[in-house]
This record gives C-alpha cells, structure tokens and sequence, in this order.
C-alpha cells in the first residue's frame, strides 16, 4: 500500500504563503494524476487542485490564481504552493489521487493555519 507523507504547513499570517509537499512510498506517484485536498474542523475534505501526468492543473475556485500545484515525477513529490494566504484557508491538508473513489490510504496530512 501507498504511503503518503505530506509537509510544510505550519502558522502563518494572512497574506503570507506556505510550499507543501507530499511525497509517496516506491516510484509509483509519477502514474497518476494527484490532487491536494483540505480539511477544516467540522467540514467535510474538499478538493483543491488536481495534476495530471503530464501537468495539466485545476483549482478550486476558492484558490484560483494563488494556489500551485506542481510536480517532480524523479522525486516521486506533489508540491502545493500557497500565496496570499487568508484565515479561510486555515485546515489539514492532504495529498492523494485524483479520484472521486478508490483513494490511497490517507497520511496524516499537514496543518496550515493563518491567523494574525
């Protein structure tokens, strides 16, 4: 089984920017489209960018034009970098496959707060 290890969050005030990586068990990430998800307390995991193989993106309309997602195929690592971080943005973020169903084990995910 895929183990995921996400990394970098951390606190951060309103307007700062965070890099978040997710790196994956075996050379096996680099074969699939990988997406970063969030988690606030009391509300349901939401999707907030996805990459394909080849690099194609996608965002959540919420982080659109301050989130990016990226990827190092060789170094088996998704990335999410942050800017212009708002309050709202304040959650457990986490790494896995861009599937609607069927994902990896879940890792322990990677707190980001921002707050003044």
């Amino acid at each position: 089984q895929v183990q995921l290890v996400e990394a970098g969050g951390g606190l951060v005030q309103p307007g700062g920017s965070l890099r978040l990586s997710c790196a994956a068990s075996g050379s096996i990430l680099s074969i699939y489209a990988m997406a970063w998800y969030r988690q606030a307390p009391g509300n349901e995991r939401e999707l907030v960018a996805t990459i394909t193989r080849g690099g194609s993106t996608n965002y959540a309309d919420s982080v659109k034009g301050r989130f990016t997602i990226s990827r190092d195929n060789a170094k088996n690592t998704v990335y999410l970098q942050m800017n212009s971080l708002k309050p709202d943005d304040t959650a457990v973020y986490y790494c896995n496959r861009a599937v609607l169903v069927g994902w990896w084990n879940w890792g322990q995910g990677t707190q980001v707060t921002v707050s003044s």
